[in-house]
């Protein structure tokens, strides 16, 4: 049995986790309830996966992290922008 099937299999499911929030993000236009500072710690722990996973050629880990990092910077922007006042 190929070891890599739970790698995709868990990449699959942990990247998914992340959709729906960010849809409930673009879709209320509010992100009050998403910390930062987790969200900020977040990201580096993925930006560390992603350094661990090339040096060790990993693609399930590249893959989910790649994406995984993308719908937070996504979540990341969504907050700050719509944490701005409105005129």
């Amino acid at each position: 049995m190929d070891i890599d099937i739970f790698g995709y299999f868990a990449a699959i499911l942990t990247t998914a986790a992340f959709l729906p929030q960010l849809l409930k993000t673009l879709k209320t236009k509010k992100a009050d309830d998403v910390s930062l500072t987790t969200l900020i710690m977040f990201i580096i722990g993925v930006l560390s996966w992603i350094i661990y996973g090339y040096k060790i050629s990993s693609t399930p880990i590249l893959i989910a992290n790649l994406i995984t990092l993308i719908l937070n910077l996504l979540i990341l922007i969504s907050k700050v922008y719509f944490s701005k006042p409105s005129n």
